[in-house]
């Protein structure tokens, strides 16, 4: 019950299947009941009985195995089905490598068209996600409903909130086992507010931050929310807020600067809150196309994991793993780096080089690519088409240097670097270049 805020005064908080033998061992698991508490003045999750800090990430379904290699004990899925995979799927391969889940309940929004007033719309899609929590509710993987995912990016009804609440309090009625939670796009004082006022019965908050996250407790402050929390999504730099060159296009961090910002940010605003921080979900424990095809998966599309999951690794387990992948110092392009907004003349020559750090002196091969800067550009993780990619434009290729012919047409373009070790792990860079 959000009734931890500044402005409010009491506190409320409790509140695929292949046999016979697997279907019978499958009817036969028990929901394992996941308590909020509050001891000694500081919030945590209760498993069992015993406390529970989320050490997770959003993942694929197929990278779950890694990820409790890594280190993981949780795991996060942003909706009950999807075209890859069921919540049955997803929380049973869960339960095989002994992590737990936040199971999001998937509430349409509205920068995606959902009208919150129309009450038939809504009313039907609480009937739907009522099944969804009847069929997944005693699954013992389950640890966390998520009602909805930045329900507060691009919105103007409140009303949200209502509908948000009026699930929040049919999970506690239905399921006594599992707390309630939304996640939200940063956190506002205006977005509090109105989620206090509107959701008494949902169990706490979860935000996703990025750049900004070593301010997190700042901008709770500013929030006025006193309640415990998930940071249910964090990561890459955001390509909303890095910096960008003269053409605006928004400057990528390194694999090598990604992995040191992960290590800084989880210390600085994660591990550093013992009161109400509850854990954390990384994202993205795979790989999407957003902005660039390597913007904020920990793989790439080849399914290599990269510089940032040796740095969860660490974060996780304390220790490096004992291969590392390659560390890209820099990355070059006619002697420049990417923020000096590199503009070259059409169809010259140039050469760009990459800076490396072999760990184990491993033997590497190294992928070049040109692609067009993406203009499909979606709000919120929403899909993106991969841009396209233009060949025959590396001339020569010495691995670490090579030389390039820019395309012939006026425009944006990025080239990037994958410098893949024997155990194909991964450092990636690229530098955004206009030709003119």
């Amino acid at each position: 019950m959000l009734r931890y805020l500044l402005l409010l005064t009491t506190i409320g908080f409790f509140g695929c299947v292949n046999s016979e033998n697997e279907k019978t061992a499958k009817s036969e698991l028990n929901p394992i009941k996941v308590e909020l508490v509050q001891e000694n003045g500081n919030y945590k999750l209760l498993r069992d009985g015993k406390p529970y800090f989320i050490i997770g990430a959003g993942t694929e379904i197929e990278k779950i195995p890694i990820l409790a290699e890594n280190g993981a004990n949780s795991c996060r899925a942003w909706s009950t089905i999807t075209d890859k995979y069921t919540a049955d799927e997803f929380l049973d391969l869960a339960l095989k490598y002994n992590l737990t889940v936040t199971l999001g309940l998937d509430l349409k929004k509205e920068r995606q068209g959902f009208d919150y007033n129309d009450t038939i719309a809504v009313k039907k899609q609480f009937e739907y996600l009522k099944g969804e929590v009847l069929k997944y509710k005693d699954h013992p993987a389950l640890l966390v409903w998520g009602l909805g995912n930045e329900l507060n990016l691009n919105y103007s009804n409140p009303k949200v909130w209502d509908a948000v609440n009026q699930i929040a309090k049919m999970i506690k009625e239905i399921d006594p086992n599992h707390p309630t939670t939304t996640m939200l796009a940063g956190i506002k004082k205006f977005d509090v507010e109105e989620i206090a006022k509107r959701c008494p019965d949902l169990d706490f908050l979860s935000i996703q931050m990025y750049g900004d996250l070593p301010n997190l407790q700042a901008r709770i402050k500013e929030s006025g929310y006193e309640g415990p929390y998930i940071v249910s999504e964090w990561g890459a730099t955001g390509h909303w807020e890095t910096a960008t060159t003269s053409w605006k296009a928004p400057i990528e961090q390194t694999s090598k600067e990604k992995a040191e910002s992960y290590i800084h940010r989880y210390r600085a605003a994660i591990e550093s809150d013992s009161v109400h921080c509850l854990g954390s979900y990384v994202f993205y424990w795979g790989q999407k196309q957003e902005r660039t095809p390597t913007w904020y998966g920990l793989f790439t599309e080849d399914e290599n994991p990269t510089e940032t999951i040796d740095a969860m690794h660490y974060i996780w387990k304390g220790v490096w793993p004992e291969n590392r992948a390659p560390r890209l110092d820099s990355m070059r392009l006619n002697g420049n780096f990417g923020y000096e907004s590199i503009i070259l003349k059409k169809a010259q020559p140039y050469s760009a080089q990459v800076f490396i750090h072999n760990y184990e002196n491993d033997s590497l091969t190294y992928k070049w690519e040109i692609l067009k800067e993406s203009t499909d550009l979606g709000v919120g993780g929403d899909y993106e088409r991969r841009p396209e990619s233009l060949s025959n434009l590396i001339t020569k290729n010495n691995n670490d240097i090579i030389e390039i012919k820019t395309p012939d047409n006026e425009g944006a373009y990025r080239l990037f670097v994958y410098i893949t070790d024997n155990k194909n792990k991964v450092a990636t860079a690229n530098i955004p270049f206009f030709v003119k």
